[in-house]
């Protein structure tokens, strides 16, 4: 399902202003989006999206992957800088191998790490490439 599928408030009803859109959008609609790499596979989707409170700035979207209904699916932080949105097909895009993926630190619904440490936090940045 795509932003424009969940948007219960019309927020992007109307293209030709320059409200919201691909440039400000709501958090809650982009929950539930599809993950795709360079290579058309898909990755899996946005289960969440983490924010900053001292900043206020988005750090992390959490991808789930693999599992059926929910079993099985492993998550993963991935810095939200790491992410493009592709409005065409309205999905975002990472930028990585799906094996590489299945290699990423990732962790269970019931263990999630304590993204708030800057130790970890580094170590996510350097496994995508991206800077804090």
């Amino acid at each position: 399902m795509n932003y424009e599928e969940r948007d219960t408030y019309g927020i992007y009803k109307d293209n030709s202003h320059k409200g919201p859109g691909p440039s400000i959008m709501g958090a809650d609609t982009l929950v539930g989006n599809d993950v795709y790499n360079h290579k058309d596979e898909a990755l899996g989707e946005i289960k969440e999206i983490m924010l900053d409170m001292s900043s206020g700035k988005v750090d992390y979207a959490v991808l789930s992957f693999g599992g059926f209904l929910g079993m099985g699916e492993k998550l993963f932080a991935v810095p939200w800088s790491a992410l493009t949105l592709d409005t065409k097909n309205k999905r975002f895009l990472l930028s990585i191998e799906k094996e590489n993926l299945k290699k990423a630190p990732g962790f269970d619904k019931d263990n999630w790490p304590d993204m708030a440490n800057s130790d970890w936090a580094k170590g996510i940045h350097t496994y995508y490439s991206t800077k804090p």
